[in-house]
């Protein structure tokens, strides 16, 4: 599941968390609860944190803050019958913290792998979405080909009206 999703659109119960992380084909161990929410909504405080950092140096003290928080020492497991994979929680976990720790751990996997710069918010004056750059050369600067259409064609007529 991409964390930014969730930070971008907050699931509003747990049904709807659950149907998320499966529909990522992700295995619910538990069902999600309210707790769950309210674990996830403490982690996407945090993941906030870590989009919003203003160096590299402070968004992997928040990062190394998080995986303290919500991991726990790697294990191998074939828990349900996929084939031998790497955990990064405690077995006994609940939903939010089962999702919190895989999703910290896979982003701390993805940014130190391809940069730690990749997670920005649009350019777009009007929004505000967190996005993950997953471009070839790491220079994304909007969420979607939506908004930087839009901010292309109003640079364009702004460029018109002042010649």
């Amino acid at each position: 599941m991409n964390t930014v999703e969730l930070l971008n659109d907050p699931a509003p119960n747990p049904a709807e968390l659950e149907s998320r992380w499966n529909g990522h084909g992700m295995p619910s161990q538990r069902p999600a609860t309210e707790e769950d929410l309210d674990v996830v909504a403490g982690y996407l405080g945090l993941w906030r944190a870590v989009v919003d950092a203003g160096t590299e140096t402070e968004r992997v003290q928040h990062l190394n803050r998080m995986l303290g928080e919500y991991t726990a020492a790697p294990s191998i497991t074939d828990h349900d019958g996929s084939g031998w994979h790497l955990h990064f929680r405690d077995p006994e976990a609940g939903f939010g913290l089962t999702l919190a720790g895989a999703t910290t751990a896979a982003a701390a996997q993805f940014l130190t792998a391809r940069g730690i710069h990749r997670l920005g918010r649009c350019h777009l004056a009007e929004c505000e979405q967190a996005f993950i750059d997953f471009s070839r050369p790491g220079t994304q600067r909007y969420c979607s080909r939506a908004c930087a259409n839009r901010d292309a064609v109003r640079r364009h007529r702004a460029r018109r009206i002042s010649a």
